[in-house]
């Protein structure tokens, strides 16, 4: 916002002429002073500027000034010197398995899954597990700046509940499989737990629950097209891994005579409700076909390079007409961690190098990946993604106050190269602040952490051979 900008503001604000005499509106929470980056439209920063919330949502964005004298509230934070931004979305992991976290790397995603993981998952997730292994990502997500997270995995009611708990907001998937799954053995048992998991939460104002078939190679065409059925039959989001590795590819163009895309499109499961994770091996047909269906995309730059799966077309789909947002994949093997803030930092450097490009993707591009653009491939940029009036009060803030933080001069540069997730200070969900001054005020991190560890030396043993 121009200097004039905010002039015209205040005095439209305190004309007599105009509004006749102010009156203070009662806000339930204003945060002023600070760096308000809004990823709006218009990309708008206010220098000194301001949020005011009430209940879950924004009530206004402006400057400090004129947003003080209309709104009185009982909770006021003082956001100077630092920044204030919409939270980060981290459109596709897997947070139960915080509890796998470097059980077996430098692998290839196939032997990766097959030999440790799904032999690890068979032997130890439960119920139980799968909380702690949430509350576990909860603290560490809301710790790197992330408020939204799109989830896949088992027993994702439990997901559900602990993440709700957290006071996060997240689109998680029951996951449905070709293999007996620790949660349900058979399709049956899959569509049963999935109808009554999205019966549960529906119209919940945190979660929204989905259907996850999990991918076109562990999923036969019938468990695609019932999955696809069952979320649409409740207007529910379809979670799925889509074109992740060559080998996907290879055998789809062989036993489907199409792309991994040109497949789903065919049996009519890709559609505006889709949010399809990875997209590494999509051609350009494949990627307007995306763009033409809607289709939500997540790029998770740290798990293709770790697994040597390929890099994303991301400026390609994104000149498309896709919406792309940014993923951290799940916290072991593909990844060990869920810090959104590194994903934007190597996805501006991945696109670059190998475009052999500096301009391929910069550094306000992967910023908006990480708020409004991931919104937008999630399907919810009504509701989450940027500061604006009318959308939910889900903000972070950023201190300034270390020494790679400064000196500023460009705030996208900044946050996409310089700031790290350990500078994030406070962090606001739907209007409730879950962290404050870099305390969690809704989990027991200690207790987690503690959890973990004893869940490793479980695991380990679970793995030795009899």
């Amino acid at each position: 916002m121009t200097f004039c900008q905010s002039l015209l503001f205040v005095l439209v604000l305190s004309a007599p002429s105009v509004l006749g005499q102010i009156t203070t509106q009662k806000a339930d929470l204003l945060i002023t002073g600070g760096t308000v980056v809004t990823m709006d439209r218009a990309r708008t920063v206010i220098d000194d500027g301001a949020v005011a919330i009430t209940g879950d949502s924004i009530t206004a964005v402006g400057p400090s000034a004129a947003l003080e004298s209309r709104y009185g509230s009982a909770k006021i934070i003082n956001a100077t010197g630092k920044l204030v931004l919409p939270g980060f979305i981290n459109g596709h992991t897997h947070v139960p398995m915080t509890l796998f976290r470097g059980l077996h790397d430098d692998v290839t995603l196939d032997e990766w899954l097959h030999k440790y993981i799904f032999p690890a998952e068979a032997k130890n997730v439960n119920e139980e597990f799968v909380r702690w292994g949430t509350r576990l990502a909860a603290a560490e997500q809301i710790r790197s700046g992330i408020t939204t997270f799109a989830d896949m995995y088992y027993f994702e009611d439990a997901v559900a509940e602990e993440t709700k708990a957290a006071g996060m907001r997240g689109v998680l998937g029951e996951t449905w499989i070709d293999f007996p799954a620790p949660d349900n053995k058979s399709e049956s048992q899959m569509a049963a737990y999935t109808e009554k998991f999205l019966q549960k939460w529906h119209g919940d104002p945190l979660i929204h629950a989905a259907a996850a078939p999990h991918s076109i190679y562990t999923c036969s065409r019938k468990t695609l097209e019932d999955a696809a059925r069952l979320a649409r039959k409740y207007k529910a989001p379809i979670l799925i891994h889509v074109a992740e590795m060559k080998k996907e590819r290879d055998d789809s163009e062989k036993q489907n005579a199409a792309s991994p895309v040109a497949y789903l499109d065919r049996i009519g499961v890709l559609g505006s409700d889709v949010i399809a994770a990875h997209c590494i091996f999509v051609d350009e047909t494949d990627r307007h076909m995306l763009a033409e269906r809607h289709v939500g995309c997540v790029h998770n730059p740290s798990s293709n390079m770790m697994l040597a799966s390929g890099v994303a077309p991301v400026p390609e789909m994104r000149a498309a007409g896709v919406a792309v947002g940014l993923g951290t994949d799940g916290p072991a093997g593909s990844n060990n961690d869920l810090d959104l803030m590194e994903e934007m930092d190597l996805a501006a450097k991945l696109a670059k190098i190998t475009k052999m490009d500096p301009r391929a993707l910069n550094a306000q591009a992967v910023v908006a990946m990480a708020t409004v653009e991931g919104a937008r491939a999630l399907h919810m940029e009504r509701e989450i993604g940027s500061l604006e009036e009318g959308k939910k009060a889900d903000l972070i803030l950023i201190g300034l106050d270390t020494p790679n933080a400064v000196p500023m001069y460009d705030v996208y540069a900044q946050l996409a190269y310089s700031l790290k997730a350990s500078e994030v200070e406070t962090v606001i969900i739907g209007g409730r602040v879950v962290m404050q001054g870099r305390k969690l005020l809704t989990i027991n991190q200690e207790e987690a952490i503690s959890k973990a560890r004893e869940y490793k030396d479980r695991i380990s043993a679970s793995l030795r051979p009899d």
